[in-house]
């Protein structure tokens, strides 16, 4: 990747930086992800579209680039999307996670509280990524809602969804669709890597909406 490609890095969306970024060999499963079915979701489903090139495109292309590697790349040494010595992200200003961090328990176990129904602390990357896969065989979309400010300080509000199709943890799915809407705050580079994430939402809502469903009986039956 040549020092230009890499200093614009945040204005291309994920598809083009999968396809600059040659260097990377910690793939999670061996090879690079491949976003055509996700794109294609967000393409029928998404509320907003925003012009290529604009504020609110840079930003969203920011998050789901490292979406992508956070959730794709083993090594977080190899993440582009922040600078190293300084990433850190936080949720509701709690404890605030290194990348090597994230990459080893996942996004999830880093947004969630101990409850009930879940615990993050009992929870892995492979693990955690298994449960919420099982409950949104389709996947949850993100997308950008609004952009507030550009850098350093890139203040937007988002909007992450999907239907809960399959299963949780023994409940049964609803088949209804389980939004988040937050705001976060990206701390940038000139060269727009991350060096700080903040998220504000309502992390309860979401386990509250998938444990919604009937527990399922040990022999595999739904409740009546």
């Amino acid at each position: 990747m040549t020092d230009k490609e890499y200093i614009s890095l945040g204005v291309h969306n994920r598809a083009a930086v999968l396809n600059l970024d040659n260097e990377s060999r910690s793939w999670r499963y061996g090879e690079k992800p491949d976003y055509t079915k996700s794109e294609e979701r967000l393409a029928q489903r998404s509320q907003y579209n925003h012009t290529e090139g604009s504020l609110a495109a840079i930003a969203q292309n920011l998050v789901r680039v490292f979406e992508m590697e956070a959730s794709f790349k083993e090594n977080s040494a190899e993440w582009l999307s922040v600078v190293q010595s300084k990433f850190v992200m936080q949720t509701n200003n709690g404890r605030a996670y290194t990348a090597q961090e994230i990459a080893k328990v996942g996004t999830y176990n880093t947004f969630l509280l101990k409850s009930e129904h879940y615990d993050p602390d009992g929870e892995d990357f492979e693990s955690s990524a298994e449960v919420f896969h099982t409950a949104f065989p389709e996947g949850f979309l993100w997308e950008l809602v609004e952009v507030y400010s550009g850098p350093p300080a890139v203040t937007f509000k988002w909007r992450h969804w999907g239907e809960f199709t399959g299963s949780f943890k023994g409940r049964a799915a609803t088949g209804e669709t389980i939004e988040i809407v937050g705001v976060s705050v990206a701390h940038v580079n000139d060269r727009l890597q991350i060096e700080r994430l903040e998220h504000y939402f309502d992390n309860s809502k979401f386990l509250q909406g998938l444990t919604a469903g009937c527990p399922f009986h040990n022999n595999g039956g739904a409740t009546q």
